[in-house]
């Protein structure tokens, strides 16, 4: 295998885990927060700021994700 077929397959690979676990861990916290809503309205504003802050924080891995590929792909 040559190595730019190589370099290109790891960043398919990093974009396809860079992308689908952040998604899993997405729909995770928003089921997750919608549940705690559900047993406990009252505390809704503070499980919905936490909730945002923490997709917030998921949805930051899959654009480290997409830079670090970018990176592989046009540097070096």
């Amino acid at each position: 295998m040559e190595t730019e077929t190589a370099k290109l397959f790891a960043i398919a690979i990093l974009m396809g885990m860079g992308t689908i676990f952040p998604a899993i861990a997405i729909g995770w916290i928003g089921s997750k927060g919608a549940e705690a809503i559900g047993r406990n309205p009252e505390a809704a504003p503070k499980v919905q700021t936490a909730m945002i802050l923490a997709i917030a924080f998921a949805e930051a891995i899959a654009i480290y994700a997409l830079v670090v590929s970018l990176i592989l792909k046009f540097v070096g």
